[in-house]
């Protein structure tokens, strides 16, 4: 994915005249989505998640023969306390029947204003009666992360959506905390319900790690702190 791919996006996510939330068209024997929120199922659970306050957006093309290829940007590096950053993906979808399917692909992270290498993730999962499993594998020089992610979809008449993410984090280099002692791994989770309320997305989000007290100076994970968090986030989609 290059960048003018995203620019063009970008172009069209702050168009004053886009009302949906997601925008769906035909592009020759491609469907093309545009929006705010990542559109692959698997994916969407292991892309980075948008930064609050940042202007977020993608783009996803996929093809019949169960192919697709995009580009989310969890941050557009508008506001000065923020940068850029892309996941770009491509992947394989298949379905035997309606209840029953799976997915594998390969995503890279990208900052592209900062200096460094890339980093990339193997994904993969199973879709069974609406719900979804799957897990990633992501590698970099220093820092080895495995994940297992569910959405276990709709709860039965209270309309929320649930979804559980958990991580285990293996150091390149052990850290070495003021004590002396080394933290060479760690692991953290969350439990997420979210529902859409008078347009609003409603997300709470209970976060956690096995990390505490000084060990926290390690924590480079999945969750914005390190401790044990509850969060309650609003978020209100202008398409």
């Amino acid at each position: 994915m290059t960048r003018p791919l995203l620019l063009l996006g970008a172009a069209l996510l702050f168009c004053p005249v886009l009302l949906a939330q997601q925008i769906k068209r035909e592009l020759g024997d491609f469907d093309f989505t545009l929006g705010t929120t990542p559109s692959r199922s698997m994916a969407q659970g292991l892309i980075s998640p948008g930064a609050i306050g940042a202007f977020h957006g993608g783009l996803d093309f996929s093809h019949p023969s169960g192919w697709y290829l995009g580009q989310y940007a969890p941050s557009m590096g508008l506001s000065p306390d923020s940068t850029l950053r892309l996941d770009s993906y491509l992947g394989y979808k298949h379905r035997f029947d309606s209840s029953l399917g799976y997915e594998v692909g390969l995503i890279q992270y990208s900052q592209p204003n900062i200096a460094g290498p890339d980093s990339y993730a193997l994904y993969g999962g199973v879709s069974v009666l609406g719900s979804r499993f799957g897990g990633a594998l992501r590698d970099t020089p220093d820092h080895r992360t495995g994940t297992l992610f569910a959405d276990f979809g709709q709860l039965p008449l209270l309309g929320v959506d649930v979804t559980a993410k958990l991580a285990h984090h293996r150091l390149g280099k052990p850290f070495t905390l003021g004590d002396g002692s080394q933290v060479t791994g760690f692991s953290d989770w969350s439990l997420a319900f979210s529902r859409p309320w008078l347009g609003i997305d409603l997300d709470l989000i209970y976060s956690d790690s096995d990390l505490s007290g000084s060990g926290c100076d390690a924590y480079s994970g999945s969750n914005t702190y390190c401790d044990s968090m509850v969060t309650l986030k609003a978020q209100r989609r202008f398409f």
